[in-house]
């Protein structure tokens, strides 16, 4: 029996990569006066410390920290540190300003609120930021319990992220149903678990390519589709 539904954030509950990419964006008249960095060296250099920050901290919380990336791109380029941190809120400010609700998001989690369904996410990243993004997209009241990397020491897909998901949810995890962008992060590890999964992939293609796994293009209307 279904007793908890848990939701990944990023692009999920909401479009992370579109937005991401609009904030970088905006961002570039303020790194091009203020550090004399060219718009397409910005852009190059924030993908690429990306990856260093991946392969240097490994499956963290700390992976994902802008203040990190963007230190790390002044202390290459010679520049003041001191713009490492305005540039971190910079981006994580304007991000929140722009998010929205993802398609029919609230709706479900008010239809599985009232039939009792125990509410949460499991996320990767660090609390503060994972959790203001909830209340910027109205979400967060909606929500009985919240599980971050940084809560769990580890990322998704580790089981030990996943354990404690249930834990909070007081179920069993066979009665945890998991919902997320990533396949291998949200649908795989939750499926490795013990939990039920369902993968949201809005290409066709690839939901046809892993037939072998549930999958929706929206949680838009999915409330039946679950229950």
């Amino acid at each position: 029996m279904l007793k908890a539904v848990i939701f990944d954030i990023d692009d999920t509950l909401y479009r992370f990569r579109s937005v991401h990419t609009q904030v970088l964006h905006w961002m570039e008249p303020y790194v091009m006066q203020e550090l004399g960095i060219p718009a397409e060296e910005f852009h190059a250099d924030v993908a690429r410390l990306m990856q260093e920050q991946f392969r240097t901290c490994g499956e963290t919380a700390g992976c994902h920290s802008r203040a990190i990336r963007f230190q790390l791109m002044l202390e290459e380029r010679g520049l003041p540190l001191r713009y490492a941190s305005p540039m971190g809120d910079m981006y994580w400010n304007e991000l929140l300003r722009r998010i929205v609700p993802g398609d029919g998001v609230p709706e479900l989690l008010d239809g599985l609120k009232a039939r009792g369904i125990r509410l949460g996410v499991g996320t990767d990243m660090t609390a503060d930021w994972q959790l203001k993004k909830l209340e910027r997209l109205g979400l967060l009241d909606k929500l009985d319990f919240v599980v971050t990397s940084e809560e769990a020491g580890v990322e998704k897909p580790a089981l030990g992220l996943f354990q404690l998901c249930a834990r909070k949810a007081g179920c069993q995890m066979d009665e945890c149903l998991f919902i997320g962008d990533n396949l291998n992060k949200d649908v795989l590890g939750a499926l490795k678990a013990g939990m039920q999964a369902i993968w949201l992939q809005p290409d066709a293609g690839l939901r046809a390519e892993h037939s072998s796994v549930k999958s929706v293009p929206t949680l838009k209307g999915l409330i039946d589709h679950i229950l």
